[in-house]
C-alpha cells in the first residue's frame, strides 16, 4: 500500500528530500515538471511505505492509501495518473 499527497500540499519540497526511493516527484522547485502543478505525488510502484514523507509532511497532505479520508480517495488515482 503506497503513500498518496492530497491537495493540502504546500509544495515545499521537504518530502521529496526525505523520501528512501525517489518516489515523489518532482523532486524540485527547479524541476520543469513543477511549473503549474498545485502538488506533488508519490508514484505508487516505486513508493516502499516507509512513512518517512507523511511524518515531514508539515501540511498533512500525505495518508496511506488505506488511511485516505473519504474526501480525498481520488487522490490515490491522481498520484498514479501523474505516472503514467
Amino acid at each position: 500500500m503506497a503513500y498518496v499527497i492530497t491537495d493540502a500540499c504546500i509544495k515545499d519540497y521537504i518530502c521529496a528530500s526525505e523520501c528512501a526511493t525517489a518516489a515523489i516527484a518532482p523532486a524540485s522547485a527547479g524541476d520543469p515538471a513543477a511549473a503549474g502543478l498545485s502538488q506533488l505525488f508519490i508514484n505508487p510502484d516505486e513508493c516502499i511505505d516507509c512513512g518517512n514523507c507523511a511524518s515531514i509532511c508539515s501540511s498533512g497532505a500525505i495518508f496511506a492509501e488505506d488511511e485516505l479520508p473519504a474526501d480525498k480517495a481520488q487522490f490515490a488515482a491522481k498520484n498514479k495518473a501523474y505516472f503514467n
